[in-house]
């Protein structure tokens, strides 16, 4: 009967925290909508107001009564009760018949904001709620209020529309509920009756009853199994979300042992990890500024296994042995480096062609026209086979891992799989897909769709990408889309399409050898010639459009434009590797570059002030973590990305807890480091206001944002992100040999 007493008991606590929860709720939910409401209404305001803002400056200094049809037209917006203007006393000058004329436009603007900033109030007039948007307007010498009235009766029908809905919600809750606690009961009692049974025909047969307690043989069979199951849910939680919560070399060296145990492992891409080149009498190794590089190269250092890239330093070729492999890191090396070789004719055509004037463009919304040629096309196509063939003629097994990488490479997947059918192909592509209309604009759509389908997983940043892939499939191919299981058959064989959020090793190479903060703060100073008290923001890419470079430097002169009191205050140090320099798109961008911060620095510097440090050259690692750990505030605007490792890594950077990083929303990384500082990357006063909060920001919140932003990075780190992808290719190699042992191969 106990049972029965413990799940009444726990019925009625479950009923009653639902209807205290329920009750908290409905309160707190007016307060929302009503504070959404208000929002909305306040946005509308200003649109309207900067929808006729030039037609009102322009009238405010002749004949402002001609404004009045022109109001009228405005206020048959259902929700738009009255518009007006009111002159440099609050008085009203022109108003629509439903203004109140002993409205006073002297409202005064909120805390800390300036005298040009809109002002909003809400009041009662004949018993409705309305919400007063002021507008202060200047011109040709004359100062004025544009003054408009909205209607806020519909809120309360959104309240009582909310109240519905949480009440429907509550009543299935608690209908589920019941009918859990009820099959609970019902178990309870069938145990118990089958214990009572028992008891009885002992006693029929002259046995003593037996216990039930946990010496009992059964119980503790029963006991190990739950055990058992417990133990198998826990390990399938793990795998789900990365096995060991602490992910390291060592640790993606354990699960290639165990799941992959004397598996061959390749990377295939264009950029190459290490790049040999001739400085007048020695050879240099230069290691590139390349988010792909960053991410993979710690891999492979745990792996082990050859890579694949394109050859291109001056000195590539003197540093290879006969079969034009180099062992590498130079200085304690841990795998092949198998190189490429790719004519200036082919670079043209392949790289600079179809990789980034068309693909480049087509999968990034930065507004850039895609260019599609033919023989790009042809170039494409013979390089994608020349590097399949590389990876099929270095593989010593039937059944290799092969890590394909990014946009370069779309067809090597089913030249590899032709050539290698039992190989596990991951595929990762490592910029946005874009969703299926975007994409139809490419000629050659169906023949990357199928190339990227020979994968055994092909891998995006975000689910997002994921299903703009599925729905490009869909579209074009004639395959199978199963997404419960988040897969394409195509031509009878099953590609997984997942998302792999890319992230950086942690701890980071580079920062091993970083000086304290304050140490590199004073060494950045010095060689920028700044003053101890200087407040410095960095920003680190490449030359690229998609980088939101130029929307960067016009935020700085916003900012010192708008709070003049940061000039000789704060600097901006613009630090960019250049790239593509043949494409006329990227040439142009360092153009503009040079000259907006020719002008921003003509405009507030002064004698000793410079407020953007722009510096055209490669930086390396080391260099790099230096800027971050002595930086106040990073800013990554990319229009769009697939992740941006550079946002992770001034994260990472920051072991001290401090520094304030401003992310553009269309990063994917903006997804998972939620406590940066999330801009709009296209609206630069927006920009120059969080760059401004940033500045500003008390150290006890830097911390806080700080700490669980690193938490983050540590934990879903780069070794993570192979893992997952390993421990997918890891069950589908299982899962073939079991279906070859069916099969009797």
């Amino acid at each position: 009967m106990k049972q029965f007493t413990r799940g009444a008991i726990v019925l009625a606590m479950a009923v009653a925290a639902l209807v205290g929860l329920f009750a908290a709720l409905v309160p707190l939910s007016n307060s929302l909508i009503e504070q959404w409401a208000r929002r909305d209404v306040e946005l509308r305001s200003e649109l309207v107001f900067n929808s006729i803002r030039d037609r009102v400056e322009r009238e405010i200094a002749g004949q402002t009564q001609e404004l009045i049809p022109f109001f009228q037209r405005l206020t048959t917006d259902e929700r738009i009760m009255a518009l007006g203007l009111c002159d440099a006393e609050g008085r009203i000058t022109v108003a629509t018949p439903r203004m109140p004329r002993d409205l006073d436009c002297r409202i005064p603007p909120s805390a800390g904001a300036p005298e040009s900033a809109a002002r909003f109030t809400r009041v009662r007039i004949a018993g409705e709620r309305v919400l007063i948007g002021v507008f202060p307007i200047a011109a040709a010498g004359q100062s004025a209020h544009l003054v408009i009235l909205h209607e806020l009766g519909f809120v309360a029908d959104r309240i009582v529309e909310a109240r519905w809905y949480l009440v429907m919600v509550g009543l299935a809750l608690l209908l589920l509920v019941g009918a859990v606690a009820t099959l609970m009961v019902g178990l309870l009692q069938r145990r118990y009756m089958r214990a009572v049974l028992s008891s009885i025909q002992d006693l029929k047969a002259g046995r003593p009853a037996r216990s039930r307690s946990v010496m009992d043989p059964r119980v503790q069979e029963e006991s190990r199994e739950i055990r058992g199951l417990l133990r198998d849910f826990r390990e399938k939680i793990r795998q789900e979300d990365g096995t060991p919560v602490e992910w390291s070399p060592s640790t993606l060296q354990d699960l290639l042992e165990k799941e992959l145990p004397d598996a061959e492992v390749f990377v295939v891409s264009n950029r190459e990890p290490y790049i040999h080149n001739r400085n007048d009498d020695r050879i240099v190794v230069q290691r590139p500024a390349s988010g792909l590089v960053s991410a993979l190269e710690p891999v492979m250092r745990a792996c082990g296994g050859v890579w694949v890239a394109h050859g291109s330093g001056s000195a590539d070729r003197e540093t290879v042995d006969g079969n034009d492999h180099v062992a590498v890191p130079p200085a304690k090396p841990a795998y092949r480096l198998r190189r490429i070789w790719i004519t200036d004719e082919e670079q043209e055509g392949y790289y600079y062609g179809l990789s980034n004037e068309g693909l480049w463009p087509l999968c990034h919304l930065a507004y850039v026209r895609p260019i599609f040629r033919e023989s790009d096309w042809q170039q494409y196509v013979a390089i994608n086979q020349r590097f399949a063939d590389a990876v099929v003629r270095e593989a010593t097994r039937p059944d290799p891992i092969i890590m394909v990488q990014d946009y370069h490479f779309a067809l090597v997947p089913r030249m590899i799989r032709e050539q290698l059918p039992k190989a596990t192909i991951l595929t990762f592509w490592h910029i946005p897909w874009p969703n299926a209309e975007a994409f139809g604009i490419c000629p050659w759509k169906e023949e990357i769709i199928a190339g990227l389908l020979g994968s055994t997983v092909l891998g995006f940043h975000t689910q997002a990408y994921c299903n703009n892939f599925f729905e490009t499939v869909d579209r074009f191919m004639e395959s199978r889309i199963d997404r419960e299981h988040r897969s394409v058959v195509f031509g009878g064989e099953e590609t997984m399409v997942r998302p792999y959020p890319i992230s950086i090793e942690w701890p980071p190479a580079a920062l091993l050898s970083q000086q304290p903060v304050d140490t590199c703060r004073q060494a950045v100073r010095e060689r920028y010639g700044l003053s101890p008290d200087m407040k410095v923001g960095v920003g680190i890419e490449r030359f690229d459009y998609t980088k939101g470079i130029l929307d960067r430097l016009l935020a700085i002169d916003e900012l010192l434009t708008r709070q003049p009191e940061w000039k000789g205050r704060f600097t901006f140090i613009q630090i960019v590797a250049p790239t593509r320099s043949k494409l006329a798109s990227y040439t142009a961008l360092q153009e503009d570059a040079v000259r907006i911060t020719a002008e921003v620095n003509a405009r507030h510097g002064s004698e000793g002030y410079q407020p953007i440090h722009l510096v055209i050259r490669h930086h390396e690692p080391e260099d790099v973590y230096e800027l971050f750990r002595a930086a106040d505030i990073c800013v990554v605007s990319s229009l769009h990305d697939g992740m941006n490792l550079v946002a992770k890594e001034f994260v990472a950077a920051r072991d001290d807890e401090q520094g304030t990083l401003v992310l553009s929303r269309f990063a994917g990384a903006s997804s998972e480091l939620s406590e940066a500082l999330i801009i709009n990357p296209y609206d630069v006063q927006g920009m120059a206001e969080a760059i401004g909060r940033a500045l500003v920001m008390p150290e006890a919140e830097q911390r806080e944002r700080m700490r669980l932003m690193r938490s983050h990075v540590r934990e879903r780190n780069v070794y993570r992100w192979a893992g997952q992808i390993l421990l997918d290719a890891s069950r589908l190699r299982k899962r073939q040999r079991v279906q070859e042992f069916a099969n009797g191969d």
